[in-house]
């Protein structure tokens, strides 16, 4: 018979460990890529040193001369709040009972449960990893017929059910409201909620606000990264070009040589948004020549561009493309996932004055990029 308790141990020992494995390797081809460590991590924080230039302890001499003197290496020290990521799944005590004369049936409905918080986690994990930290998803621009339908500058981070906070222009939290339609064509988003919005309102994830992992997109914006200033070291500004057009083998080559030859970082990883993956397209359709295929693991198919994965991401920004290291990269954890327990090691636990039941998995950590001048984007990217 299914009970409470079964249902427990099944998520403990069977499904975690499942779970696990396809929140870390099957979510997104970047964060399939990226080692994930629980090293550097002191208490609430990442502590880690980033190495930069090389040890100045090296020159000729005479035969009898003085040695060359001893010089260490450059570091610099990265900084880093845990960030606390959160997973639900809820089933129903009519559920639970219903499923109780059927092992069958109660694990076709742990199924559905888990996969829909893997298809959740691939959206948000994704968006994140391409994210600044912020969370912004979308600022509006217009009101667009009723109070609750926006037009916004982009709808790339944006999906139907998702909740989601609104902020004012001069920072203040409006209201949350969950997203009803989104008209991707347009760019309009409707809300399902009474929410009053403006022109240059933000949304951001519901209570996700500034509490997100340190994406690719902080190593190219903003004026600081874990801690330090960006303007008092080169060394954390990546390579940046305007294409303004339609993309080429040479302008990704020279990017590709420029990491090589000034910042010593070998480019493993392409990421593009639909634009720039079209722009590159046409271009190898224009010469006739095929564009090979091929399989990453995690069972990921992606194009690529002479044996590098060039990999279409929809939250890349628009016209973007991101050449990485991704060796570079560690995701720091305090621990894997691990589902929430209460005092007695419960996992299940009932919502206040429902009939329902709700397990919450939880990671403590961050993003990290140990040589941000080893990475690079190439921006304004159209079709001809």
């Amino acid at each position: 018979m299914v009970t409470i308790q079964n249902a427990e141990n099944a998520l403990k020992s069977v499904y975690l460990g499942t779970v696990t494995d396809l929140l870390n390797t099957r979510v997104n081809p970047l964060l399939n890529k990226i080692e994930q460590t629980s090293a550097d991590v002191w208490g609430k924080e990442i502590r880690t040193a980033a190495r930069f230039g090389i040890n100045g302890g090296v020159g000729a001499g005479d035969e009898d001369g003085e040695l060359p003197a001893a010089y260490g290496n450059n570091y610099l020290q990265f900084v880093s709040t845990l960030k606390n990521l959160f997973g639900q799944i809820e089933i129903s005590d009519k559920a639970i009972r219903a499923s109780a004369d059927g092992r069958g049936a109660f694990t076709d409905l742990l199924n559905a449960e888990l996969e829909g918080l893997l298809t959740a986690s691939k959206f948000n994990l994704g968006r994140m990893l391409y994210g600044d930290g912020s969370g912004l998803l979308a600022t509006f621009a217009e009101r667009s017929g009723s109070d609750n339908t926006v037009v916004c500058d982009t709808v790339r981070n944006v999906i139907e059910g998702l909740a989601v906070d609104v902020y004012g222009s001069d920072g203040t939290k409006k209201g949350t409201a969950r997203i009803k339609y989104v008209d991707r064509s347009e760019k309009k988003i409707t809300l399902d909620g009474t929410v009053t919005l403006a022109a240059g309102d933000k949304m951001y994830v519901q209570g996700s606000k500034d509490k997100e992992i340190t994406g690719i997109g902080a190593l190219f914006g903003g004026t600081s990264i874990y801690g330090v200033q960006k303007s008092a070291h080169p060394f954390l500004n990546p390579y940046s070009k305007d294409v303004n057009g339609a993309i080429d083998e040479i302008v990704i080559q020279e990017a590709i040589d420029a990491l090589e030859n000034d910042a010593g970082s070998a480019v493993d990883f392409i990421a593009c948004s639909q634009e720039a993956k079209y722009s590159y397209i046409d271009y190898m359709s224009s010469f006739k020549r095929n564009i090979d295929i091929m399989e990453l693991d995690g069972g990921f198919k992606t194009l690529s561009y002479n044996g590098l994965p060039l990999v279409y991401d929809r939250f890349v920004p628009e016209g973007c493309m991101y050449l990485l290291n991704t060796k570079a990269f560690k995701l720091h954890q305090l621990c894997d996932w691990r589902f929430l327990e209460t005092e007695n090691g419960k996992i299940l636990r009932q919502n206040q004055g429902k009939p329902t039941f709700t397990a919450t998995l939880v990671k403590y950590c961050d993003l990290i990029c140990g040589k941000p001048n080893g990475q690079a984007v190439l921006k304004g990217i159209s079709r001809a």
